[in-house]
């Protein structure tokens, strides 16, 4: 083979990578009319967009716990289902002036939970009378059932957000519930 045709063959083989790579970068420059541009298929996606629907009732809380940087987590509920779950619901909260990044240590230190980023997965509740410990359930690629893709909060703002734990027996009327970075606090079920 000729050294002249082989340059001439990647000199070729360059110009059309190129044409291809520009108009490939295009591609995606303005949205499609048909395509709305920033649309959100996961509820539980970017903390940082929080709820604020003046449409939902203001719930009771049963306890407020404190954690790092203003952030609080106010939980409203803790109901047990007929499936043998427990579900807790609530907000976390930005108490601070400043935004608040939310710390990786609360998803636990699991390395099936933190390859699925950060979420609440660390939390547990501990039965003191049965002597057991309960951890967040996970499906079965290891993702924690609780609220995830959570980054940060901006200041006074909050996310609504939930985790699903086995239900303790039904004879186990309150748990103490510790999630990472925050303090202990004691629930009772219903």
């Amino acid at each position: 083979m000729n050294v002249r045709y082989a340059r001439r063959g990647l000199a070729s083989l360059a110009v059309v990578s190129v044409a291809l790579l520009v108009v490939g970068c295009g591609a995606e420059d303005e949205p499609k009319a048909d395509k709305p541009a920033g649309t959100s298929t996961s509820p539980q996606k970017g903390a940082t967009t929080q709820d604020s629907q003046p449409t939902e009732e203001p719930t009771e809380s049963l306890v407020v716990l404190k954690g790092q940087r203003g952030l609080e987590l106010d939980i409203s509920s803790a109901e047990r289902d007929q499936g043998g779950f427990l579900t807790i619901k609530g907000r976390l909260k930005n108490s601070s002036d400043k935004a608040s990044i939310i710390p990786a240590q609360m998803s636990g230190d699991e390395t099936e939970v933190m390859k699925h980023g950060n979420s609440l997965g660390g939390a547990t509740l501990v039965d003191s009378v049965g002597k057991k410990r309960y951890y967040v359930l996970r499906d079965t690629d290891g993702r924690p059932l609780t609220t995830s893709a959570l980054d940060s909060l901006g200041p006074g703002k909050s996310t609504a957000v939930f985790m699903q734990f086995p239900a303790p027996p039904t004879s186990t009327t309150e748990v103490s519930f510790q999630l990472p970075t925050f303090e202990p606090a004691t629930l009772k079920l219903s």
